[in-house]
């Protein structure tokens, strides 16, 4: 879990943007999950499960404005 947390953390800017892709971006939905999960935030964990469901229709768009301009997922920061 934490070896894939990091790997994620040490993309680059670009495959990032393409982990954003709309169906791509689940790897985004699963990444919150586990960090959730590793930080034992069951708030963060029940918005994190909503947002695997929304990120097919919005959180995709989301998430690739915040990559381009913050090169971090939209998302609490731990």
């Amino acid at each position: 879990m934490n070896q894939f947390i990091k790997w994620m953390d040490n993309r680059s800017r670009l495959v990032k943007i393409l982990f954003c892709l709309p169906i791509i971006d689940i790897i985004w939905g699963v990444y919150r999950v586990l960090g959730a999960i590793k930080n034992k935030n069951w708030f963060h964990l029940v918005l994190a499960i909503i947002w695997l469901f929304i990120a097919g229709f919005v959180g995709w768009v989301l998430d690739l404005v915040c990559i381009i301009l913050f090169n971090h997922i939209c998302w609490f920061q731990e």
